[in-house]
Order: structure tokens, then C-alpha cells, then sequence
């Protein structure tokens, strides 16, 4: 027993002092390379497609059935996506209105640390990290550009973008962090969808590990992905669904929906609540699709 609690509280000591010694990357830059040799050395798959690669060859995109769009140059190859837009962390910042993200750079040391964080960065194939730019992510609707078997859609036309159903739930978590973490405000409708996403993707095992390399070296935690007390006891942040496996069934959040589309005020409340689409709650009481949901 004394043997396990002296091992137990080793390792406490051990983690405190990776703490209290990590130094978060100074620059965009820095974190770049931080992010491939101390936490993702030994990760071979592309955050949104699955796709097996390699830092210095780039994606082998066949691993994933992926199928350019247009840019072959920018698909063969692996980039550092911020899952929170560089635009959405500098806009509400006055360096931001003063002269863009090169102003922040040089003149915003809070930028300059948000950008640099590696709980936002995550490696994607090039060309789907330029077509995503600065979109919000949504569940979008027709027209849609596709990249073959990779499940990502985008819509240039809404200016959205719809992730794989494996990474929703890794989107919100980090979006929640970086709106903490830097005061980022996000929409209530952006909100509503990241809660529908916690619920349905819960956390992984990569999703604790990646977290843990991070707290590492950059000193801070996401406590959206795991409660770490100690070392010793990890709590999920897991919740329960709003509908019940039943429900789920019947219902999905594959196709975006109009109230006009709706067979029910089940159905409904099915796709604002767990989907998120907000744009069914017009007047934001809560109350989808009013002409049937009465």
C-alpha cells in the first residue's frame, strides 16, 4: 500500500515539475515544429480525413480514398491547421482592426500566444485546410465541394464547413479552451452546435494523450478533454444525449434540415438540439420550428 501511494505521488511530482519547467512556443513557428516533434512524432493520420502521412512526404492520399478539388499542390502536402481561425482570435482584438494578423504579431503578445497554441493546432491536408480558411463550422447545405471518401463538405457559397463525425466533438472541446482561455466570444448558435457535438463524439484516448504531451510542454491543460486529479484519477467529459438511442435512430444530423422539412416537432427539436442547427430557433427561445412546435 505505502509503495503505491509513494509511486502515486512520484508521479504527481513528476508532472508538476513538467509544468511548472514547460514554456508555451513563442510564434506560430515555433509551435509548429514544437507540435511535430513533441506531440504528434509518432501520429501517422490527418486530422479531418484519416489520411496516413509522413511531416517530410507528405499525405498519401489513396490511405483515405481522398480525391483533389483543385489544388494538387497544396493536397500533397501537410499544414498546421488552427481549428479556431487566426480570424476569429485576432478580429475582436483592436490590433486586428488596426492592421490584421501581421499587426497582432508584432504589437498583441495575447495573439501572439493564441496563435501559437498548440491545443488549436492539428495537422490537416493542405488543400483542405486552405478551402476551409476562416469558414465557421456548420452542418451545410447543397451546394457542397467534397473531397471523395474524406467526410469534410464545404460550401463556399455559405461560407461553412462540415467536419467527419469523428472530429466534432475534438472541435468543440477546443473551441471551448481557446474561448476561455484568450476571453473569444463565440455566437449562441456556434455554442448550441458545439454542445450537440460534445455529446454525440465523446473524448478518445489520442484526444487525453494529445493533451497530456501538451500540458507538458506548453503548461496548460484543456479541461474540456479530462480532469486529471493527481495523475491518478481521470474523469470524462462525457454527457448524456438528449435523445435516447431510439430517437437517435430515426432521426439524423447527415442532412441539414428546414422547418418546412420537418414531419414532426420531435424531429425538430432533434435537429436543434442535437444537431445544432440554430437557424430553426429564428427568435432564440429555445423553441424550434414555431408553426409546429406550439
Amino acid at each position: 500500500m505505502y509503495k503505491t501511494f509513494f509511486m502515486a505521488w512520484a508521479g504527481i511530482l513528476l508532472v508538476i515539475s513538467f509544468v511548472a519547467n514547460a514554456a508555451p512556443p513563442s510564434s506560430f513557428s515555433s509551435a509548429k515544429r514544437v507540435a511535430e516533434q513533441q506531440v504528434y512524432y509518432d501520429q501517422t493520420e490527418s486530422f479531418y480525413c484519416g489520411c496516413t502521412f509522413d511531416f517530410d512526404t507528405g499525405p498519401t492520399l489513396n490511405s483515405c480514398g481522398y480525391e483533389i478539388r483543385k489544388q494538387p499542390n497544396r493536397a500533397n502536402r501537410i499544414e498546421w491547421e488552427h481549428v479556431m481561425p487566426a480570424y476569429d482570435i485576432g478580429r475582436q482584438r483592436q490590433c486586428w482592426q488596426e492592421g490584421g494578423r501581421d499587426n497582432c504579431r508584432r504589437t498583441d503578445e495575447v495573439f501572439r500566444r493564441a496563435e501559437a497554441d498548440l491545443h488549436n493546432l492539428v495537422p490537416a491536408i493542405g488543400e483542405v485546410n486552405g478551402d476551409r480558411s476562416n469558414m465557421r463550422f456548420a452542418m451545410v447545405n447543397n451546394p457542397v465541394h467534397e473531397y471523395g471518401a474524406c467526410q469534410v463538405a464545404v460550401s463556399f457559397q455559405e461560407r461553412s464547413f462540415q467536419p467527419p463525425p469523428h472530429r466534432i466533438g475534438d472541435i468543440a472541446r477546443i473551441y471551448w479552451y481557446m474561448r476561455d482561455t484568450y476571453d473569444i466570444s463565440i455566437s449562441r448558435q456556434q455554442q448550441q452546435l458545439f454542445e450537440a457535438w460534445d455529446r454525440i463524439d465523446a473524448v478518445d484516448d489520442w484526444e487525453r494523450e494529445r493533451n497530456r504531451r501538451i500540458a507538458a510542454v506548453q503548461g496548460t491543460s484543456n479541461s474540456y478533454v479530462e480532469s486529471i486529479s493527481a495523475e491518478v484519477e481521470i474523469v470524462d467529459h462525457v454527457a448524456e444525449p438528449i435523445f435516447q438511442s431510439k430517437t437517435s435512430s430515426v432521426y439524423s444530423c447527415d442532412m441539414r434540415k428546414t422547418c418546412g422539412q420537418m414531419a414532426s416537432c420531435e424531429e425538430a427539436r432533434f435537429h436543434l438540439q442535437q444537431c445544432g442547427n440554430g437557424r430553426l430557433d429564428g427568435d432564440a427561445d429555445g423553441v424550434p420550428c414555431e408553426s409546429i412546435c406550439r
